[in-house]
């Protein structure tokens, strides 16, 4: 039986991955987390062999969440499930350690058989999303500016355009406010931006966020 962890900040999205696995008989929902600080703390009380994982969800988010599940729970083995299927989020994610990648337009089959690879060692990729990948690698490609940032800064960036404060992005990823200041001033000049304002308008123009309105 394949253990596995849903986390999403969304409790309807939850219940619809929880009926869709519930018709697998090789497959059981162990746990669910509606946020990235849940998700590692019930990581290490049920040990998961799979974890499906949002990427954008209040507080930590799936890079970090990746990040340290790699790094602390390497049993665990993590399957990005989220809207964001715009680079550079795949890259950025699998190299974080992801072992999975797919988009919410997957169909259930897909899901299975993602959840079914990935616990066999394997790694999958959507097929859009593989896509991307080997379209982002030609010559001449139209580049997104986010794929210059670093796991980290994608991080401390996803925080700025969420309106979280020095201290409190600091609290969530174990940084002091001097270092997150360090990151996110190097956003700025890696993006070319001057303030948080002009980066959540670059990260809304490239796909990075949701227009809120």
């Amino acid at each position: 039986m394949i253990s596995v962890m849903i986390v999403d900040d969304h409790d309807l999205v939850r219940t619809g991955l929880r009926h869709i696995l519930s018709d697998c008989s090789d497959i059981e929902v162990v746990a669910e987390a509606a946020s990235g600080e849940e998700a590692l703390q019930l990581a290490r009380e049920q040990q998961p062999e799979i974890i499906l994982l949002d990427v954008s969800m209040p507080g930590l988010s799936g890079f970090e969440v990746a990040d340290r599940l790699h790094k602390y729970h390497k049993k665990c083995k993590t399957v990005i499930l989220t809207a964001h299927a715009r680079l550079p989020f795949p890259s950025r994610l699998l190299e974080a350690g992801a072992a999975g990648y797919l988009t919410k337009a997957c169909g259930a089959e897909e899901l299975r058989s993602a959840i079914r690879a990935v616990h066999r060692g394997e790694r999958y990729i959507g097929s859009d999303i593989a896509q991307q990948l080997a379209l982002a690698m030609l010559p001449g490609a139209d580049k997104s500016p986010f794929i210059k940032l670093s796991s980290r800064e994608m991080e401390v960036t996803l925080m700025l355009t969420q309106g979280m404060t020095m201290n409190g992005i600091g609290d969530a990823l174990s940084l002091s406010p001097k270092t997150v200041a360090t990151y996110k001033y190097r956003v700025f000049d890696k993006l070319e931006v001057e303030n948080e304002v002009a980066l959540a308008h670059l990260a809304l123009k490239h796909g990075l966020v949701e227009d809120s309105g």
